[in-house]
């Protein structure tokens, strides 16, 4: 059964944060519900549908930005009491907008994520984890990374609390009043967390979760250990995942999976006879999805899924189809129940119209009078700047609330810029002096009309570390412009991971001085990315790290005065011997530092970099032939006499242009690693070889594994 959803734009409020808009439970089977939503602005709306006008039911008073709105109630019973976290604050109100609830929790950090379970407040602020009970403090827990999300297991089904928290570093932590019970190791940082069909499954220890980099799985709570049931790849690239709920939109009787992805992506997946998720259903939005909830919303009796958008849009995805089958009585119904909408939205546009100028005019006066304060207008800038694992470049995401004009990015340390198949935008690059004004990349991305979300593909060397920054204009009068910042780190394609291969040949390097645990820690903090700002608790921090690009491995262990550095590769070492003792002499500290140097690394990172040489090498040969063998082809009229392999080249040839063009200057990448591992080897037995460099570089173009490990022994 194909599942047909036609989409309806019902109104548009301010900005709006993860999860901060649900649907109000309905009084009868497949009647219209209320939806209820939270902005930036700091108002709560709630409203309904009626003869497909949005009527408003109330609406709060501006106050601080809501980061999270939850609905609550005593258990078993409809959920239907709203509760919003605002700043330090929670406030609770009734269906019709009466306040009945402020509390100030009094916590140092904003409120960031919310669970509601009967009369427990489950809250976490960035680190800080508490659970209140009639809002007075019960447990409390300070997490090792940041807390994205919270969620307790349905405690009306399992008779104990169990409280979930999502952690940045791909960490769930189930606890126990104030205790950690046990960790899970997830494959991405969890962004989202859900009940599977709203209530855990038929165990009620069923838990969905989201990624940022757009996984998604089901594992099973239970008391010891958790099971994991299933996990769904991000096969097609998709964006990271916001916001989940569970809902049988498709009507066979079992709940579907809703979700809504950061790059306005809405998905339906349906449940096999085997319990794996299927793809049923999907829909692109230009902006990313905040909210998603099933229900019924627009009429009576038709189920649709109901998405707040970044910039505050509220849209339903409906089953009630467009052109209805009707008698003539109700075609002439019809038509004019269209022709009031219209003559409705004419006049509405006119009021706008009206009101814009009226606007323009008081800013004319107000800017030019003598009192006048600089009027710059303010607007919200949604960015995300992620490493991915699958092709080792920084995905650079930048969503505004109104059309973007234009972006300049500007970096000064050398990057490349990658194309990305979603970017319709026009990029021109300026041409620049590093030397004189540390300017390696200079580009302008200009939008086509009505783009509010623009994304982009940098990849970065290691070794050379400094600030990439984007300078944001929207299409506003009069012209402003937002600058953002992202630090590019010495060891920028690393990513932490929870485990490391041991048995592998490992080079260490040893820091030993005068130096605290947190200047040591922020000194990493510097070097690595995905480390917490905040030094764990403890005497000592072991974080392991994977290399995304060629897959070598680095292990920190650091404490009060002391620093052990592990790695396969003797590159990563150079580097943090080199970051870190810069670093210590800017602070006025003396550090002492040893390495062990393991030969039989260098051959094992060649090893590792060899299938991706090959690969690429292989690759621009096949380019570089594939203009001749079309001449041939078009001179011979067919391709019959040309050997197989020379045949494939000509069938795949859009495809390897397009791979090839997709990775500029990955060969010369490669090269420059190969040329900083030779140059690094000898470097820390204090022989300078960059005269043997060219040397290096011809066997390189001739390459043979084997010709350029003997050339590493023999040099």
């Amino acid at each position: 059964m194909d599942l047909n959803l036609n989409r309806a734009d019902y109104l548009q409020v301010g900005v709006t944060s993860q999860k901060t808009m649900k649907l109000l439970p309905a009084s009868k089977h497949r009647a219209t519900q209320k939806v209820v939503v939270g902005d930036h602005d700091g108002i709560v709306m709630c409203f309904g549908m009626k003869k497909g006008e949005a009527v408003t039911v109330f609406k709060t008073l501006p106050g601080q930005k809501i980061a999270r709105l939850e609905l609550g109630g005593v258990l078993n019973t409809p959920q239907e009491k709203i509760f919003i976290a605002a700043g330090s604050e929670i406030r609770g109100f009734t269906k019709r907008g009466k306040q009945f609830l402020s509390f100030e929790t009094n916590l140092t950090e904003s409120i960031k994520a919310m669970h509601i379970s009967g009369s427990d407040l489950f809250l976490s602020a960035s680190y800080i984890y508490n659970h209140y009970c009639d809002c007075k403090d019960q447990h409390y827990y300070l997490s090792g990374d940041k807390i994205n999300d919270v969620i307790c297991l349905p405690v009306e089904r399992l008779l104990r609390e169990v409280p979930v928290l999502a952690c940045q570093d791909r960490v769930l932590r189930v606890l126990q009043g104030s205790d950690v019970t046990y960790e899970i190791e997830v494959p991405g940082p969890p962004t989202v967390l859900a009940l599977q069909n709203g209530n855990g499954g038929d165990s009620g220890e069923d838990l969905l979760f989201g990624t940022s980099d757009g996984k998604l799985g089901l594992i099973q709570i239970t008391t010891s250990k958790p099971i994991h049931k299933w996990e769904i790849r991000n096969e097609k690239k998709r964006g990271g995942i916001l916001c989940v709920d569970s809902f049988d939109i498709v009507g066979d009787g079992v709940k579907d999976l809703l979700v809504g992805r950061d790059d306005g992506m809405v998905e339906v997946y349906s449940f096999d006879n085997a319990n794996e998720p299927v793809l049923r259903f999907d829909h692109t939005l230009s902006e990313s999805v905040t909210s998603i909830q099933g229900g019924c919303v627009g009429k009576d009796g038709y189920d649709e899924i109901v998405v707040s958008t970044y910039s505050g849009w509220i849209t339903g995805l409906t089953t009630e189809p467009v052109h209805k089958e009707s008698g003539p009585g109700e075609e002439i119904k019809f038509n004019q129940e269209m022709q009031n909408k219209i003559s409705s939205l004419r006049s509405e546009l006119e009021q706008l119209q009206y009101k814009v100028l009226q606007e323009r005019e008081k800013y004319q006066q107000s800017s030019q009078s003598s009192k006048a304060k600089s009027a710059v207008p303010s607007f919200s800038v949604n960015d995300k700047f992620t490493l991915n694992k699958d092709d080792a470049s920084y995905s650079l995401i930048l969503e505004v609330q109104t059309a973007i004009d234009n972006v300049l990015i500007q970096s000064d340390v050398p990057i490349d810029l990658l194309d990305v198949d979603k970017n319709s935008a026009v990029v021109s690059f300026s041409s620049c002096d590093s030397e004189s004004n540390d300017n390696f990349l200079l580009a302008t991305y200009r939008c086509q009309a009505n783009t509010t979300r623009l994304e982009l593909k940098i990849r970065s060397i290691e070794g050379q570390y400094g600030t990439l920054q984007a300078y944001v204009t929207p299409r506003i009068q009069p012209k402003t412009c937002q600058v953002r910042q992202y630090h590019i780190k010495p060891l920028s394609l690393h990513q932490r991971t929870h485990v490391i291969d041991h048995d592998r040949p490992m080079n260490t390097l040893t820091l030993t001085g005068q130096f605290s645990f947190s200047e040591l820690h922020s000194w990493v903090v510097f070097c690595m990315p995905e480390v917490p700002e905040k030094p764990p608790a403890g005497e000592c921090v072991t974080f392991y790290f994977q290399n995304t690009f060629l897959d070598t491995q680095l292990e920190s262990t650091y404490r009060k005065g002391e620093g052990v550095f592990k790695s396969d590769n003797i590159s990563t070492i150079s580097i943090l011997k080199d970051v870190l003792s810069k670093e210590a002499t800017k602070r006025k500290i003396n550090l002492n530092i040893s390495y062990e140097i393991n030969e039989v690394s260098v051959k094992h990172t060649l090893k590792l970099i060899h299938p991706k040489l090959e690969y690429q090498l292989l690759l621009a040969k096949k380019v570089q032939l594939i203009d001749a063998l079309k001449e041939l082809q078009v001179h011979e009229g067919n391709t019959n006499f040309l050997i197989p392999e020379y045949r494939s080249i000509l069938e795949e040839a859009d495809h390897l242009q397009e791979e090839y063009k997709k990775q500029p200057a990955h060969l010369e990448r490669l090269y420059g690693m190969i040329t900083d591992l030779f140059i690094d080897k000898f470097k820390f037995k204090g022989t300078n070889v960059k005269t043997k460099v060219p040397l290096l570089l011809e066997i390189l173009d001739s390459y043979d594994q084997n010709a350029l490990i003997a050339f590493f022994d023999a040099a």
